[in-house]
């Protein structure tokens, strides 16, 4: 059974994916499991220049405990860093070759609407751990 939070989690998880792929960008898998961590979304950013991207989705429903970016801290970074190599460890998934092509890592948050709005706000920071 899964909570309501869980469901706003993939309802952002969603809409990431689709701006993504809206922007030409490939999605090559959603919450992929990789040694002991997942990774929201692995897709190819066509560049210039190209790369594999591992995309962190992090969402708010308000900036009561601060903003959506401060969630990812050093433990997380290390997480990411961690699942990245795994990755890269892997020759094919979901049955294709993994492209091989530089790894980057981004941070795409989601908040709610403001006031007098209707269009939940997305920021997408690149590069947002060294790899």
């Amino acid at each position: 059974m899964r909570t309501e939070q869980q469901h706003l989690g993939d309802a952002a998880e969603d809409l990431v994916a689709a701006r993504l792929t809206g922007l030409g960008w490939t999605v090559l898998a959603r919450n992929l499991r990789v040694g002991r961590g997942e990774l929201d979304i692995v897709a190819v950013d066509p560049g210039p220049p190209p790369a594999l991207v591992v995309v962190e989705v992090r969402w708010r429903a308000d900036r009561s405990h601060g903003l959506p970016e401060e969630t990812l801290d050093w433990r997380k970074r290390r997480q990411l860093r961690r699942g990245g190599a795994a990755l890269l460890d892997l020759s094919v998934l979901d049955g294709r070759a993994l492209p091989r092509l530089p790894l980057r890592f981004d941070l795409v948050v989601v908040e709610p609407p403001t006031s007098g709005s209707s269009v939940r706000q997305v920021r997408h920071h690149r590069y947002v751990v060294e790899g």
